[in-house]
């Protein structure tokens, strides 16, 4: 595991972190699951725009309170199992929840600690101790990297498509903005279930990979910059699903792009500032969802749905663990296009 029998690696966002620079990769004991826990022996990592956040001091609550072990995405196997567990086996295939305590159902106030964040762990270490309910079996069909991209950003695309009142199929549209993690995944979830899928990119370089990917209309939201009134065109008078990571910014333009009678999903991280008036819902009939990543049910749901029709998250770069302080420049930059993953 780490230099020494018995210890590990784990890198920490240390207590009141402000930048990158509090992060430290250190060597500690090597962890033993509890009653009704799990060890996994951790292989991959991915990172989401909330790890940007977490070091900077800027998420849910400002800066850490404790030191803390970054990412809430993470596979592995099972390497020990606490007493009283069952459906669970050492060598067992698995990632990390988002969420440790909402199994499935609706939006409640009590999904648990969020991992990567306090007072949760986070994936970023060689063997992590979680709760058996705080891990679900990866597809099938994926890697370990592939697995570590999908308990954030996939579930929260799953969850925007397809857990709403009207799941996405065919003869739908899906506008997904920019070429992220949570929109690459979209698109291709969507591309699956059969819908018209049409992308935004301020790189034509991108917008040909997405078409390369099947994307069937693409914009330019730099040289458009009423890009919602153009999806709108695109979807033939109105999109049935919007899946909107970029927020105060970018909701305008959504709401303009959304059809009669079809939703918004709001995830809304990426900026700050601008026209959040939601009255342009009001004629078409339109709603806004918010979508805050999502359940063990839908993390289940979609792989099954991956292990059916063969879809690949699209990893973007892949980092070693002695270089995660790199894949965060590198996440938060702007050649992004899909998913940074750190090999542990």
């Amino acid at each position: 595991m780490g230099e020494m029998d018995g210890y590990m690696r784990q890198w920490l966002i240390r207590k009141g972190a402000q930048s990158l620079d509090d992060m430290a990769l250190v060597n500690v004991p090597e962890p033993h699951p509890g009653p009704g826990e799990v060890a996994v022996r951790v292989r991959a990592c991915s990172l989401n725009y909330r790890d940007q956040l977490i070091p900077l001091g800027h998420y849910f609550g400002g800066a850490v309170d404790r030191d803390t072990v970054p990412l809430s995405d993470g596979a592995g196997e099972i390497v020990a199992v606490g007493e009283g567990v069952t459906g669970l086996a050492v060598g067992d295939r698995v990632a990390g929840l988002f969420f440790q305590n909402w199994d499935d159902g609706p939006p409640n106030p009590g999904s648990g600690p969020a991992l990567g964040a306090p007072p949760a762990t986070g994936m970023l270490q060689d063997v992590v101790v979680l709760p058996a309910h705080g891990v679900v079996p990866i597809a099938a069909s994926l890697s370990f990297e592939e697995a570590a991209c999908l308990p954030c950003a996939g579930v929260t695309a799953w969850h925007a498509l397809m857990e709403g009142p009207r799941p996405v199929g065919p003869g739908r549209s899906v506008l997904v903005l920019g070429t992220g993690g949570v929109s690459l995944l979209a698109a291709q979830i969507a591309l699956v279930a059969g819908a018209r899928v049409i992308a935004t990119s301020s790189s034509d370089e991108k917008l040909e990979r997405v078409r390369a990917m099947g994307v069937h209309e693409t914009i330019n939201y730099r040289t458009t910059p009423d890009w919602g009134v153009r999806a709108a065109e695109l979807a033939g008078g109105g999109v049935d699903h919007v899946v909107e990571v970029g927020g105060a910014g970018t909701l305008a333009q959504s709401i303009q792009a959304v059809g009669f009678a079809g939703e918004i999903a709001l995830i809304g991280v990426l900026t700050r500032s601008g026209d959040t008036s939601p009255h342009g819902l009001m004629i078409k009939g339109a709603s806004l969802r918010g979508i805050f990543v999502g359940s063990a049910g839908m993390a289940r749901r979609l792989n099954q749905f991956i292990d059916a029709h063969g879809m690949t998250p699209v990893i973007d770069r892949r980092f070693a663990m002695e270089q995660a302080r790199e894949a965060w420049e590198y996440q938060a930059s702007a050649g992004l296009f899909g998913k940074v993953v750190i090999t542990v």
